[in-house]
């Protein structure tokens, strides 16, 4: 739609050649901005779906997302590696499981415990 309204403001008309839509007649502009409203009709209802869907999960308990990837118990242990003399990349490793991810959970509990 946006192509066809910086097409238009140059002079250009649209004319497809497999739908009646030409935007060069009143009537062609007008089915043209019909198609044009029915698509953002349809991406509303997808979202209004889509967030009542996720509203009812909400409800039923359900929490969107991925599972952690470290697990309160690997969090205690990489705590236990890093106090033992370890660096986080090296607790990482033998926790099988990436420096970036440990080093966020670390921080976000010591976010958490101030």
């Amino acid at each position: 739609i946006e192509t066809i309204g910086a097409l238009e403001a140059r002079g250009v008309g649209f004319r497809s050649l497999t739908e009646a839509i030409d935007t060069t007649t009143p009537g062609g502009r007008l089915i043209f901005h019909v198609f044009g409203a029915l698509g953002q009709f349809e991406r509303d209802l997808i979202r209004e779906r889509t967030k009542a869907g996720l509203t009812a999960a909400a409800a039923r308990g359900r929490k969107g997302g991925r599972k952690p990837v470290v697990t309160a118990d690997k969090l205690q242990r990489a705590r236990e590696h890093i106090a033992n003399g370890l660096n986080v990349r090296e607790a990482a490793t033998r926790l099988k499981v990436s420096k970036t991810a440990l080093y966020t959970a670390l921080q976000s509990t010591s976010a958490a415990d101030s």
